[in-house]
């Protein structure tokens, strides 16, 4: 039996929205952003000496294979008339590659041949296209073996200094194994000292028993939500096979609550049975259950652009904000905002910013209307509500009251997309399956708007913040976000 590690627990950081998560071992956000910007430069930096040296080179082996002088200068003007276009279509075919992808998931050589050889058909047919005129068509495939060949080689060693500089740093991945004795010393011995040049460090494993464990035994995958609390960790490492698939499920969601990657090691008839790639250098390959959101630049680009429509709908619409005032003032006493409790990323109370629409008094006639609620679940809505004023109906109906939420987003307590934030009351009706739809910031609109407003049940609105978190992409939240305006046009479900 193994005994508990003398490494200190520390206190995790405190939880934030996923789609802005990192790993634990590469320090605050804006480093790992930096980072993954720092290495997306060099690669772009080598594949461009690469491509450099392997036209340069092919040019001078012509000039030279046709007993031609060599004249450098010539040579790099012809080199020159090419790189830009060569350059941009090169570019665009390895980011869909994934050769600039996270360093793990980064392709390998079998993808810069290939992406290479399509990078030279592009240029070949470009050139007969254009009706260039080519000295020789054995220049194209010479300039592309030895472009494979130049890339490759600055590539290859990029990895090593990359790697070497994590060692030298103490960069380290803080690893836990989930399964039976067999399945974990099997899985420790297989994935050796460490995964894309970065070293692990198993903390130890979690299992039935400790009966056998090549590594301190930290208990039962009951015990997760204290391991969890009590060290800082980067991947939950999955062996163990005999998970239903509720366990499964949250045990996932409860690691991706803690910002732990969940890593799953298949069995061989699980690959039989579905599509795998097998990534040379590991002695096991490992399938990511990735949390449900997309993090890094995409995560930059949502947030930049929150706050960029936020304030442009904020300077645009001062004069209509104006105008929503006068008529709210004029048409019952209270104030012209309704600032609303609600729950919101990671279960936090904040509050959320309204124009008013309902009588001074609605909170305190709200239990009295309890029985003549029309909505199932952890929901209120009545479609002719009485604390509703005249001017609160015409706003709610074309859901603008919803628009000084765009304060709550440039507060950072909302996104323009995003489930929607419930209030006090709604949130203590919520079952535990429902809670998954937290772990994101709220949005001033999402697929509940789109898809039907409020004439669909609570469990379906919640089914669709699954899909919404299960599939985001800031392309999916600009899509959404044009589709809004038709669906409250239409007034669809609203009211």
């Amino acid at each position: 039996m193994s005994t508990e590690p003398s490494r200190a627990p520390v206190t995790p950081p405190a939880l934030g929205d996923i789609r802005a998560g990192r790993p634990q071992l590469l320090g605050s956000s804006v480093t790992t952003l930096l980072r993954r910007a720092a290495s997306i430069v060099a690669l772009f930096a080598l594949d461009f000496c690469g491509l450099v040296l392997g036209l340069y080179t092919a040019l001078v082996l012509r000039a030279v294979l046709y007993g031609e002088d060599v004249l450098w200068g010539a040579i790099w003007r012809v080199e020159s008339e090419w790189l830009p276009f060569l350059l941009l279509v090169m570019v665009l075919i390895f980011w869909r590659a994934g050769l600039y992808a996270e360093r793990e998931r980064r392709a390998g050589g079998g993808r810069i041949v290939g992406s290479l050889i399509l990078v030279g058909l592009v240029a070949l047919a470009f050139g007969i296209g254009t009706n260039r005129q080519f000295g020789t068509y054995g220049l194209m495939p010479t300039a592309v073996v030895l472009t494979i060949v130049f890339t490759g080689l600055l590539r290859a060693s990029y990895d090593v200094v990359t790697a070497d500089l994590f060692r030298i740093a103490g960069i380290r991945r803080h690893a836990v194994l989930v399964g039976d004795s067999a399945r974990v010393q099997h899985l420790r011995r297989v994935l050796g000292e460490g995964r894309g040049g970065i070293a692990y460090d198993f903390v130890g494993a979690v299992g039935p028993s400790s009966d056998g464990m090549p590594l301190a035994y930290l208990g039962t995958v009951a015990d997760l939500p204290r391991i969890f609390a009590e060290r800082e960790l980067d991947e939950l490492i999955i062996a163990e096979t005999e998970f239903d698939d509720r366990a499964l499920l949250e045990l996932v969601d409860l690691a991706h609550r803690r910002g732990v990657r969940v890593r799953a090691a298949p069995t061989t008839a699980e690959l039989l049975t579905q599509r795998a790639e097998y990534v040379p250098g590991q002695g096991v390959p490992l399938f990511e259950l990735r949390p449900p959101a997309f993090v890094g630049a995409d995560w930059v680009l949502k947030r930049s652009f929150d706050l960029f429509v936020s304030v442009l709908v904020v300077v645009v619409g001062v004069p209509l904000w104006i105008a929503i005032a006068v008529a709210i003032k004029l048409d019952s006493n209270g104030p012209v905002l309704f600032r609303d409790r609600r729950i919101g990323l990671n279960e936090r109370q904040f509050r959320m910013i309204k124009f008013r629409t309902m009588h001074a008094d609605a909170p305190a006639r709200q239990a009295r209307l309890e029985a003549a609620n029309e909505a199932e679940g952890a929901l209120f809505k009545l479609r002719d509500d009485p604390r509703i004023t005249r001017v609160g109906r015409f706003l709610r109906r074309f859901s603008i009251d919803e628009v000084p939420q765009v304060l709550n987003v440039l507060r950072g307590e909302m996104s323009l997309v995003g489930p929607r934030p419930l209030p006090l009351r709604d949130f203590e009706l919520l079952e535990p399956w429902h809670r998954k739809r937290h772990l994101v910031l709220p949005g001033m609109t999402g697929l509940w708007q789109i898809a039907g407003r409020s004439n669909l049940s609570f469990d379906d609105l919640v089914r669709l913040d699954f899909y919404y978190l299960e599939n985001w992409s800031i392309w999916l939240d600009i899509a959404i976000l044009f589709k809004t305006l038709p669906a409250v046009i239409a007034k669809r479900g609203a009211y």
